[in-house]
């Protein structure tokens, strides 16, 4: 049992389990009834998206130390108890079922998402 680290949006490995999207807004111009089916997601969980105050400045990214103050940012919101526990959950979660989560940046190593990999490791996830 994993959790999968994935680009919504990208075609499903065929172990990857329920699709989850932590992002802040939903897929433009895709209708709701096909998130799912096109590969975006199954659940929209934006409680692990950046705030938008972060994702604007996570998207102006353009050198290392954009990056660290991007990746701090996040970090601390994820420190917050809410989210610290969402993550705890999909950790413990990791270790009973396959599940992925994922957003829709092409580059992970400039995304939140690599950040959630760490994260959830920290947190003793299984990453597959």
């Amino acid at each position: 049992m994993t959790v999968h680290i994935v680009r919504l949006g990208t075609p499903r490995s065929a172990d990857e389990g329920l699709r989850i999207g932590t992002v802040r807004r939903p897929p433009r111009g895709v209708p709701k009834a096909e998130f799912a089916s096109q590969d975006w997601y199954d659940v929209w969980y934006p409680n692990l998206a950046p705030s938008v105050e972060t994702m604007k400045l996570g998207q102006s990214v353009d050198t290392d130390k954009d990056w660290a103050a991007f990746s701090k940012k996040y970090r601390a919101e994820m420190g917050e108890p809410e989210a610290s526990r969402n993550l705890d959950l999909l950790a413990a979660l990791s270790h009973q079922s396959n599940f992925a989560v994922g957003c829709y940046c092409e580059n992970e190593a400039r995304c939140h998402r690599s950040l959630l990999r760490d994260l959830l490791k920290e947190r003793g996830a299984l990453i597959g």
